[in-house]
């Protein structure tokens, strides 16, 4: 049975972070290395989109404790357990969909978002990547460390699995929940690209996971 999104991640909130760092292979080197890609200057603003428990956030603060972070997540209990970790750090959290909540303009020297956008579409995250550059400051970037499908027809086969799952389960189709529909990487690049972003690159890859660097 599908489960909303929020409700998915927050039922599995105890041993999560093991989970995430123990069975998904590579995961302690790709959460360090995208903290790595993160703006090092004092002080920095930094957009984490899916920012679930702050993995990756963890890692950050050690190189930029004076980092200010404004995270977004559907889970309320994720969100809860981000800030007790991170008491004494720069934390604005925000419960709700990354897709509708505003982001403003040039707010952010970068973004970042990791196991988190795999669940979408390229039509879907499109307008989510639009406002998102809109949300960046001259010269910002966002990075992208995700899981991808290895070919187009991997692709169209989980959104095929997507949509039959919804159907024989007669769910809505304007509510998001949780199950693994990967673009490629190819796809993922012309989705940013559409959106606005001058330039993208893969910075790293460990299998199926990848991380990209778009540029403004």
């Amino acid at each position: 049975m599908l489960e909303k999104m929020g409700e998915f991640f927050d039922a599995r909130i105890r041993g999560y972070e093991a989970h995430q760092l123990n069975t998904i292979d590579d995961a302690a080197e790709f959460y360090p290395f995208t903290a790595g890609q993160l703006p090092r200057e004092a002080g920095a603003t930094v957009l984490d989109l899916g920012c679930g428990t702050g993995l990756e956030l963890g890692y950050y603060f050690e190189l930029v404790p004076t980092a200010r972070v404004t995270g977004i997540d559907l889970a309320p209990g994720m969100l809860e357990e981000l800030r007790k970790k991170f008491t004494d750090k720069s934390l604005d959290l925000i419960l709700g969909s990354y897709f509708d909540v505003p982001l403003g303009e040039e707010a952010f020297d970068a973004a970042v978002s990791v196991e988190s956008l795999h669940h979408f579409t390229q039509a879907e995250k499109i307008p989510l990547y639009a406002k998102l550059h809109k949300a960046l400051k001259p010269g910002g970037f966002f990075i992208l460390t995700d899981y991808f499908a290895a070919t187009e027809a991997e692709e169209r086969a989980c959104r095929t699995e997507l949509l039959r799952l919804k159907r024989e389960q007669n769910l809505p189709d304007n509510v998001f929940y949780h199950y693994d529909t990967p673009l490629t990487v190819a796809h993922e690049t012309k989705a940013l690209l559409a959106a606005g972003f001058g330039s993208v690159a893969v910075l790293n890859s460990w299998g199926h996971t990848y991380t990209l660097k778009a540029s403004k």
